[in-house]
């Protein structure tokens, strides 16, 4: 068993806002605090909402209904809100010199925006979607990159009660189509030009050809970002500055039921079309604006960054985190490693950001760089890391650690995913923290670990990650297809959300995730994930990330391939093979030796720096690789063929 590697101190622990709430609750100790959130999830979110002080205009008479069960309960029933008024109106009235965004573009030009001048500019989008007819309820597109224009844009959606549908800003037409088509949308936000690596894409381009596969699209509205003049459709195309810039600045913010949908977020499928996971006013805002504060420690006076794009759930949750407890959030434009292996580190110096949230697969892409580019920029602003996406691996933990951390900042890392919207499990800063632990149930989680046979498996045993319970942030539904979100997460064991993770508890309560459960290998008759075949072979110092899968075999019934990406400069050899099978065995048996280790350049992975193992089966054994739309660079699959 894992021994510790990181204790809160004294002055960490009591200025936490966790430790504020328990002092307000009269709950000593954290792990009570988690026990009693999860026994009573009607106390726990009801007494969220006061202690953050959220604005309902009518006050909700009953936290949750589950009448109709787990999988439809409704939240803060018989109140008023709006999403926007308590991200960016209240703050614009209390403190409207107050910096809401600070954004940095490609090549270093930096624009900051007060929380007055960004509600003014939500109103301006806002009465600019209401002059083109957009009514509430119906679905608007946004293609835009991590800018002041995709926050104020989101918001502004949300305000006047339509519903947000963000699509990844480096999406080909097909896959911004098939989002569009999806969910009816009937006006897009996007963007003429973007830099990316020196080079300008347009996104207009990608635009018009979606559109000729999206016909409910009506109007679309154009960011001038490079001033490329891109082809305009008269009667549907709009130019952003000509358009919103003559709106008025105010827009009152209707009171609307927390039921009221505001976004619709795809994420892919195993097979089929994406999946579009729909969100609420009510309950998004409460739980993401409940982590922010209780996980990852986000106040007033953080400047606080993702890594991410507005496509992948972490866009809008850090807006409505950082908006929520009107914090400072920092976007960046362009690649984290891009003009150089020290931009994140450079942006974290300049921009003093003080809570940084990474994947780990970013994170092993940096570290192939050395030290010298993290050691070369002043990180002591940083008092709080956190990561999702993934499991991980030991080392590139340690390096996040110990490196960039200085072992002082601790690692806060959440799991949950795209139809939670928000996290199953994840540490807080006031616990003791164990290498890649996901620490505990998130607040208000009422998790479990089950076997085969639906009961709890036992300390250190892995098995399927469920939610007994329901929470705010819980998808409405999969958009247009009750019966597919019902089949996704509801089949198995009847009021029990089982979400496709394989997780393990240890003696000491820690939490730990093992991958996909539709990724598991059966080795010799044993289960095993594939991160820990992957975490095996980046202990080789020449390897920078890696990919296993399950492959069948006519006598073993299914063996490992490991698939291994050399670091930078680094020759991929027969030694090199020899050493990621030699420490595969050592650390693992030889059970599990790698039936086959082949050297690649580059993994399949979603914008969202996931590994899609999936893929990488199908490519071997020439299947079906199911949606490949979120991928980064599909042309890295032609490496994956079968072993010749």
């Amino acid at each position: 068993m894992q021994s510790v590697i990181w204790t809160p101190p004294a002055d960490v622990v009591d200025r936490a806002r966790v430790t504020a709430f328990m002092r307000e609750q009269g709950i000593a100790d954290w792990r009570d605090l988690g026990r009693r959130a999860q026994d009573d999830i009607g106390w726990f979110w009801d007494a969220v909402v006061a202690h953050l002080g959220f604005e309902f205009t009518t006050p909700y008479s009953q936290v949750y209904d589950q009448s109709d069960g787990p999988m439809w309960t409704r939240w803060f029933g018989g109140g008023r809100i709006n999403l926007t008024h308590n991200c960016v109106d209240r703050h614009a009235r209390d403190s409207p010199e107050r910096t809401a965004v600070i954004w940095e573009s490609e090549d270093g030009g930096v624009r900051t925006v007060s929380y007055g001048e960004l509600e003014a500019e939500v109103n301006r989008i806002g009465n600019a979607l209401l002059e083109l007819g957009v009514e509430p309820g119906q679905t608007v597109g946004l293609f835009l990159p991590m800018s002041v224009e995709v926050v104020a844009g989101f918001y502004a959606i949300c305000k006047i009660g339509a519903i947000a549908v963000p699509i990844f800003s480096g999406f080909g037409a097909a896959a911004v189509a098939a989002r569009l088509r999806d969910a009816g949308a009937v006006a897009l936000l996007t963007a003429d030009a973007v830099p990316r690596r020196g080079r300008p894409v347009s996104m207009k381009e990608v635009a018009d050809a979606a559109l000729e596969q999206a016909p409910s699209v009506r109007h679309v509205v154009v960011w001038d970002r490079l001033g490329t003049r891109p082809a305009m459709r008269g009667g549907r195309d709009h130019h952003w500055h000509e358009l919103v810039a003559s709106q008025p600045a105010e827009l009152p913010a209707p009171p609307l039921d927390p039921e009221t949908p505001m976004m619709v977020i795809y994420t892919s499928g195993t097979t089929g079309r994406p999946k579009g996971a729909v969100h609420v006013h009510g309950g998004f805002l409460v739980k993401i604006a409940e982590e922010c504060a209780f996980q990852t420690d986000v106040g007033a006076d953080d400047r606080f960054m993702w890594v991410t794009d507005m496509g992948w759930i972490m866009g809008p949750w850090e807006v409505v985190g950082a908006g929520a407890l009107g914090a400072t959030l920092v976007l960046s434009e362009g690649a984290p490693d891009h003009p150089g292996p020290g931009r994140l580190w450079q942006l974290v110096e300049r921009h003093r950001i003080s809570v940084l949230g990474v994947s780990p697969t970013l994170i092993r892409a940096l570290r192939g760089h050395g030290d010298a580019p993290v050691l070369e920029h002043d990180r002591s602003s940083l008092r709080i890391l956190a990561s999702t996406g993934e499991p991980w691996n030991p080392d590139p933990y340690r390096w996040l650690f110990e490196v960039v951390g200085e072992r002082r900042c601790p690692i806060i890392n959440l799991s949950g995913g795209t139809e939670v919207a928000a996290c199953f499990l994840s540490p807080m800063p006031v616990m003791p923290l164990k290498e890649c632990t996901l620490g505990m149930p998130s607040l208000g989680m009422a998790m479990d670990v089950l076997g085969p046979d639906g009961n709890p498996v036992a300390p250190g045993e892995v098995g399927e990650l469920v939610c007994r319970k329901p929470w705010p942030s819980m998808t409405r539904g999969i958009w247009g297809d009750r019966q597919r979100f019902l089949d996704a997460y509801w089949s198995r064991w009847p009021g029990i959300w089982v979400h496709g993770d394989w997780a393990s508890v240890d003696a000491d309560g820690y939490w730990y995730l093992h991958g996909r459960s539709d990724d598991t290998l059966n080795v010799a008759g044993k289960r095993i994930g594939p991160a820990e075949f992957e975490s095996a072979a980046v202990r080789c110092a020449g390897v920078a990330e890696a990919c296993a899968i399950g492959v069948p075999h006519e006598v073993k019934g299914e063996v490992a391939w490991l698939f291994c990406v050399p670091q930078i400069g680094v020759e991929p050899d027969d030694a090199l093979r020899a050493d990621v099978r030699a420490t595969v065995v050592a650390e693992l048996g030889k059970a599990f030796a790698p039936d086959q280790i082949r050297f690649v350049t580059g993994l399949p992975k979603t914008r969202s720096a996931k590994i899609v193992r999936r893929a990488v089966r199908a490519a071997v054994l020439g299947g079906d690789p199911g949606d490949l739309s979120t991928l980064e660079d599909p042309d890295v699959l032609a490496q994956f063929g079968p072993s010749t």
